[in-house]
């Protein structure tokens, strides 16, 4: 049998308590689509069918629409049968590496080729976003002000890293320098009174 759970709209931990409550009832063999509207929900879903040996794939349908299809199993049906005392769902916990920040001071990474600058900066904020451990803060200054702004590149990525809590601060005299300042679009504006604390305070700095 092929179950729905409309969770669009609903903040963690809704979906996954929805989505618990309509596995409860499956039997082997029955699917259960859950329709989030963040990339947070699609996490916390996968993590839940990993603890409870799921199978599960999920799919992007917008950029604020996605379903996740989680199937049940004979090795996964004791897992989700559980009592009504078990502890409540969590949410992706707040992964970060406390005191790390990473500086971008340029919309490209390395020098040489600008072309191949840009697209390796794009893969490395990507791949910030895959990180187990996230970082505290992200300082963007000079060109890396660009990557913070309406129509970037990075800016998906950059959005789902402050929505997992990594801070996300953007110079802004460098915003005006280059006219961006009415496009900021994720994070807040900084100062250099703020960057350099943030830098004086840092365990770690990391620049790509």
């Amino acid at each position: 049998m092929q179950y729905q759970v409309n969770a669009m709209g609903k903040p963690c931990p809704i979906p996954v308590v929805e989505t618990k409550k309509v596995l409860a009832q499956m039997t082997a063999g029955d699917t259960v689509t859950v329709s989030v509207d963040n990339a947070i929900a699609v996490q916390n879903l996968l993590k839940m069918a990993g603890q409870k040996k799921l199978a599960a794939e999920s799919h992007t349908l917008a950029s604020d629409h996605y379903e996740v299809v989680l199937a049940l199993t004979e090795e996964s049906l004791s897992a989700v049968q559980t009592p009504a005392e078990e502890e409540a769902p969590a949410c992706i916990p707040d992964a970060r590496a406390k005191g790390t920040v990473v500086v971008l001071s340029s919309d490209e990474m390395g020098s040489g080729d600008p072309v191949l600058g840009k697209a390796l900066m794009k893969a490395f904020v990507y791949a910030l976003t895959e990180q187990d451990v996230l970082p505290d803060t992200i300082l963007l200054y000079n060109g890396g002000a660009k990557l913070s702004v309406e129509g970037a590149p990075t800016l998906a990525d950059l959005k789902l890293l402050e929505s997992q809590g990594v801070e996300i601060m953007t110079c802004g005299t460098c915003l005006n320098h280059y006219g961006l300042t009415e496009q900021l679009a994720v994070g807040s504006v900084t100062n250099m009174y703020a960057i350099a604390e943030k830098l004086m305070g840092a365990a770690r700095v990391v620049r790509p």
